[in-house]
């Protein structure tokens, strides 16, 4: 008797890429001492976010170089257990991104989670960084993809949103708030830099949307931007409940520890949704994925794809599965 089929390997025939399974949380840590901090709460609650190491923002200026090796350092450490550790590269400007792109393909590649590209004015950008990242991949032997995640954060890169989703090993693109208000000139208030103004405001939520839709229609994962509220973890939990439940974001930045729990939280799929999702497709598998009945209701591979995505996610964020949909789909994860 044939073992089961896993939902990966039935569901996505003539339906396209599967949807990227990515935690729902992103944290952003600059230097040494804070991405360790990181790496010990990670070690600690799970894999439920990922870690970015930033070459951008967080290497002082003239050490580019040194920076760069010290995340790769890191990235192939024994601290970092669940290889959920990433790094942002400068933009397409800045003179060290090659360097900084060949160090960490050629020193990390191996186990670099994914490469975040800061800035771009145009899908060609994005292209010019990727196909930079794929030339490392050659010369250094690193056979594995590694995903890109790019951060949406000027008018012209808005204005090709889709065109940049599209692009090869492209699994997120990422909202850049501040520097999105900041590059329009004062046509947009600062009070659309933090909540309420960051959902009200029409030019942002514009923005949001059309990050979100380009992302979803791509299969690849929108990421919301961060919240600047450190100390009130409501706000924070409530901006990543709206970015979620009225935009349609599945992930979202954290700039303090603080945050990344309540960003978690909010993100996570409804409880019934998920025990309700475990019994349709644990059903499915014994019907070797025809066509059941469910409570009154017909499923097919349509509305299993949805429910295997919405697992996948709960799982991602920590969530505790029923036993038997552990055993069945993720023992050998």
């Amino acid at each position: 008797m044939s073992a089961p089929l896993h939902p990966d390997d039935v569901l996505y025939q003539g339906a396209g890429k599967p949807f990227p399974a990515l935690s729902a949380c992103e944290h952003y840590a600059g230097n040494e001492k804070l991405i360790r901090k990181a790496l010990s709460l990670q070690a600690e609650l799970g894999p439920i976010f990922d870690i970015t190491g930033d070459c951008e923002d967080g290497a002082p200026a003239g050490r580019e170089r040194e920076h760069a090796e010290m995340i790769a350092a890191i990235v192939m450490g024994g601290d970092n257990r669940h290889g959920r550790l990433g790094a942002r590269i400068h933009d397409l400007t800045h003179p060290a991104w090659r360097e900084e792109l060949d160090i960490l393909v050629g020193k990390a590649g191996s186990r670099l989670a994914y490469l975040v590209l800061p800035k771009p004015e145009r899908a060609d950008d994005v292209l010019e960084q990727i196909e930079a990242l794929d030339d490392a991949r050659r010369r250094h032997g690193i056979e594995r993809e590694i995903p890109v995640h790019v951060l949406i954060e000027t008018p012209g890169a808005l204005r090709e949103a889709w065109q940049i989703a599209a692009l090869p090993h492209v699994e997120s693109i990422d909202f850049g708030l501040m520097d999105f208000v900041s590059g329009h000139h004062g046509a947009i208030p600062a009070t659309a830099m933090r909540s309420p103004g960051q959902f009200e405001h029409p030019l942002i939520v514009r923005a949001k949307c059309e990050i979100a839709a380009a992302a979803i229609g791509n299969n690849v994962v929108p990421a919301h931007n961060v919240t600047t509220e450190i100390r009130d973890t409501a706000v924070v939990r409530e901006d990543a409940r709206r970015a979620r439940r009225e935009f349609g974001y599945l992930r979202m930045w954290s700039i303090h520890p603080a945050q990344i729990e309540p960003i978690v939280e909010a993100m996570r799929p409804d409880f019934g949704e998920v025990d309700e999702a475990a019994a349709i497709l644990i059903s499915a598998q014994d019907a070797a994925w025809g066509p059941i009945q469910w409570e009154g209701k017909l499923h097919d591979r349509a509305s299993y794809r949805y429910y295997w995505e919405l697992l996948r996610r709960a799982r991602a964020t920590g969530m505790d599965l029923p036993a038997e949909a552990r055993t069945r789909f993720f023992t050998a994860v």
